[in-house]
């Protein structure tokens, strides 16, 4: 399994930027995919996950900021970031721990595979 994330920048605090996260090797469309981020210093935390059947999840300290959503046709999901404020600074992680959806605990980051990280600063 390869997860490609990409899409990352410096963007001023009330922007948008959308994470993208390719994947190959695995039948995408059958399992859930999250996205995590990392800041300097601080654990990893999840931010979002999309469950095989359409249900997504978020952290909520993004919720209704940030709007996670797949394309199976292209084995790709998407992670758009609006109204971003500087504590959003991080390296934005992609990841797949093949189940078919997000479990009750998709936020612990003991996930199988992971994307290389993109990294998003957000200046205020």
């Amino acid at each position: 399994v390869q997860l490609q994330a990409s899409g990352g920048g410096l963007v001023q605090a009330g922007g948008s930027l959308n994470l993208s996260c390719s994947a190959s090797g695995l039948t995408f469309r059958s399992y859930a995919m999250g996205w995590f981020r990392q800041a300097p210093g601080n654990k990893r935390e999840g931010v979002s996950c999309s469950s095989s059947d359409g249900n997504t999840y978020y952290a909520d300290s993004v919720k209704g900021r940030f709007t996670i959503s797949r394309d199976n046709a292209k084995n790709t999901v998407y992670l758009q970031m609006n109204s971003l404020k500087p504590e959003d600074t991080a390296v934005y992680y992609c990841a797949t721990e093949q189940r078919i959806l997000c479990t009750s605990r998709w936020y612990n980051p003991s996930y199988d595979y992971w994307g290389q990280g993109t990294l998003v600063t957000v200046s205020s």
